[in-house]
């Protein structure tokens, strides 16, 4: 049978978590093994795969980027079944021109009655395109 996990512990553990994406793996406890995930360019389900993105994040930040961060501003609890985390991505492309990424965006995470994730929706603040346009453009210390 599972456990009751106290909301406060998902929230600490996404507090945690979320600030290192980019440096180190993140802890798979607090969600289902069914996990739904979409942002603008994924939809998937499983906790197989959800690993996975992560790591792809990890990997290309290392591979693209001479800096990456992850900018957690806030995460709260909305509702009884919801938790919302609101950040930043930035970061100075590994190009010569030095092009700075940056965009805004916030993560919808809906909880199970063990109080569980079982889907994480991803918005930005701009659309793909846009995001990646900013790969062409001269960054402001080159």
């Amino acid at each position: 049978m599972k456990y009751l996990l106290p909301v406060e512990q998902v929230i600490k553990t996404l507090k945690e978590d979320l600030p290192t994406l980019f440096e180190k793996d993140i802890s798979y406890d607090i969600y289902t093994q069914d996990i739904y995930f979409q942002d603008p360019v994924n939809k998937f389900k499983w906790k197989f795969n959800y690993r996975i993105i992560f790591w792809t994040l990890r990997f290309h930040a290392r591979l693209f980027f001479t800096q990456i961060y992850f900018d957690l501003h806030e995460v709260s609890q909305t509702t009884e079944d919801t938790i919302l985390a609101q950040w930043t991505v930035r970061g100075v492309l590994r190009v010569p021109w030095k092009a700075h990424l940056f965009f805004n965006g916030y993560s919808t995470y809906k909880l199970n009655p063990n109080n569980l994730i079982y889907e994480h929706i991803d918005t930005w603040d701009r659309p793909p395109g846009e995001i990646l346009r900013q790969f062409w453009q001269r960054g402001e210390d080159s």
